[in-house]
């Protein structure tokens, strides 16, 4: 998978969208509350052009792959996560547009239905927005979706400030540093490493404040706004 770089303007805006951000991580677990992140990542599907030489029994040898694969295309892994709980929602697409967007978000507020308002952190994809929600279903459904959620975006070009990286980091690691063909395959790997780290309730303790923020970015914030002091 290419990589893009993108560097994050920082101006006002990016200011605000960072420190609402790290005030809600830095909120207290409130069931009715939670604070959930959110999103999405392709996955390419690669196959084998020859057949793996297993291991040989009773001999230290790894497994010999080919370097040569075949291409199956590609599909997408949206994801959520609950960081203070220790829980996590995936579901595999064959692509990500505004209808997955909708049909995920729709199942994670099922996940919650005793929640006054979910709290989802997530990037400014031109499909995560409220408006999905009436493109893809009748207008009651969507209205009560869109009452049951409360969007935060994340600056543009930081996404390292969605914990829900952390979760992709962890699933990469376990599952998509080899060979899948198949989104049959892909679904079963991700939903077993899921099931396992959900029973284990692996939670993520975020450790950038808002204090280190400002300290970190001081000559930002500085040059934003002259009044900010100079540390």
């Amino acid at each position: 998978m290419s990589v893009q770089w993108c560097i994050p303007k920082v101006n006002g805006e990016y200011l605000a969208n960072l420190e609402d951000i790290l005030k809600l991580y830095a909120r207290p677990y409130d069931p009715e509350y939670p604070v959930i992140c959110f999103d999405e990542r392709p996955c390419f599907l690669i196959g084998d052009l020859k057949n793996p030489i297993p291991m040989e029994v009773g001999k230290h040898k790894c497994k010999k792959i080919d370097y040569q694969y075949e291409k199956f295309g590609s599909c997408a892994l949206l994801a959520a996560v609950e960081p203070l709980q220790g829980k996590r929602f995936t579901k595999v697409y064959d692509q990500r547009t505004a209808a997955e967007y909708t049909d995920f978000m729709e199942y994670l507020i099922e996940q919650y239905p005793k929640a006054k308002k979910i709290i989802i952190v997530q990037d400014n994809l031109n499909t995560h927005k409220i408006g999905s929600f009436y493109q893809h279903r009748e207008q009651e459904i969507a209205s009560n979706m869109a009452d049951k959620v409360e969007f935060h975006y994340t600056p543009k070009c930081s996404s390292w400030l969605n914990m829900i990286e952390i979760e992709f980091s962890a699933i990469a690691r376990i599952a998509l540093n080899k060979r899948i063909p198949t989104k049959e395959k892909l679904t079963q790997q991700i939903d077993a490493i899921v099931k396992i780290r959900n029973e284990n309730q692996v939670k993520i303790k975020w450790q950038f404040s808002l204090q280190q923020a400002r300290i970190t970015l001081n000559s930002k914030y500085n040059l934003v706004n002259k009044n900010n002091k100079i540390i």
